[in-house]
């Protein structure tokens, strides 16, 4: 008998515990300011490139007070290489002023605070809530989570809200801040967006491959897991 859609997509959470227990956050951040800005300089950029660029931006801007004193050709400067560098210079010094202005130069710990941000959106501010401070406000939706929850077939939808709406109503909200890095680790380990290795993938026997053209994808023969591995529903 066919199982239902969510718990399927447990089954696939639990799945991914069991593989990535520890699977951290790919931007490097120290402080819940700087997770926030290297968020805003992710957009349409890898993360490689981002942490290749805010040791120096930090060095000479390490908080909110003093980006928001930061001219805007200097910041530009910065962050350059991480491509449409002047809208994200002015996203930076934006949010930093209003983050003195408004919180007193502190990260807010509130989805309605951080989204009302230049810059910021609603998986920006999830990243920042979940994984600088603990706070599971929704599921993170980026490109690489949005494919891969279809191609397990977590989701159907191809909207970013939709999709999270999906995992969230799925996934017990102690599971929803891992989920995303779980899933982001899978992909790159394994779950290539263009060539998935189906051969050497340990979800193999669960997942549909939707929209995986067989041609470009090896067989089904899925790895055994070893026993054990944290439930998604456990808050790591």
């Amino acid at each position: 008998m066919a199982i239902s859609p969510h718990a399927h997509a447990r089954k696939v959470a639990r799945r991914l515990a069991s593989l990535y227990p520890e699977a951290p956050c790919a931007l490097v951040f120290t402080t819940p300011f700087e997770l926030l800005a290297a968020t805003v300089l992710s957009a349409q950029c890898t993360d490689v490139r981002v942490n290749q660029v805010t040791p120096a931006l930090f060095a000479r801007f390490p908080d909110a007070k003093s980006l928001a004193e930061g001219e805007p050709p200097a910041v530009e400067a910065l962050v350059r290489p991480t491509g449409f560098f002047r809208a994200k210079a002015r996203s930076l010094i934006g949010l930093s002023r209003a983050l003195v202005e408004d919180h007193g130069g502190e990260v807010p710990a509130d989805l309605d605070a951080l989204t009302a941000l230049p810059g910021v959106g609603r998986k920006t501010a999830h990243v920042v809530l979940g994984t600088a401070l603990k706070i599971a406000s929704g599921v993170v939706v980026d490109t690489h989570v949005k494919r891969l929850a279809r191609r397990l077939g977590m989701s159907s939808q191809v909207d970013p809200v939709k999709v999270e709406r999906d995992l969230a109503a799925a996934i017990p909200r102690s599971g929803w801040i891992m989920l995303s890095h779980r899933l982001i680790a899978h992909g790159r380990a394994v779950c290539n967006a263009r060539r998935p290795r189906c051969d050497a993938c340990r979800l193999a026997d669960i997942c549909p491959r939707v929209g995986v053209d067989p041609a470009r994808a090896g067989p089904k023969r899925p790895t055994p897991l070893a026993r054990g591995g944290a439930d998604p529903g456990q808050s790591t």
